[in-house]
């Protein structure tokens, strides 16, 4: 079976998306990939991609034209990795709020939970769900 590129991507908004920015991908890990800045200096539309696979897209709060301007500082997003302890260390080193600390669930993930600096929750774990 081939494994097909990722079609689902979950989307915020960010008050401070720069600041977003530098913390998605210097804390949690991910890799920019396209950040298109308005006159404003405000991010237009950015993406980022998950190393082992995925993507996310994120943008300012102050871009309101379109369907998603009203979806603001609401979010949680679920990430699949084989590095929590490693993650999970950045995060907490960096003094970002650990939610849940890592631990085993009774489906066999070894996971945590930390928000960003705007409060969306981020959930990493081992986990890549059903078969």
């Amino acid at each position: 079976m081939t494994e097909n590129p990722p079609t689902v991507w979950p989307a915020f908004r960010y008050d401070d998306a720069r600041a977003a920015l530098t913390f998605l991908t210097e804390v949690f890990g991910f890799r920019e990939a396209l950040v298109v800045p308005g006159e404003d200096g405000q991010i237009v539309h950015g993406e980022l991609r998950w190393p082992e696979g995925g993507g996310f897209m994120f943008g300012s709060t102050s871009r309101v034209d379109g369907v998603h301007g009203d979806a603001k500082n609401a979010g949680s997003a679920y990430v699949v990795t084989d590095h929590v302890d490693e993650i999970h260390e950045r995060v907490r080193a960096a003094g970002a709020e650990v939610v849940a600390p890592p631990h085993d669930t009774d489906f066999g993930s070894h996971t945590f939970t930390a928000r960003d600096p705007e409060g969306n929750l981020w959930t990493f774990g081992t986990y890549r769900g059903a078969a």
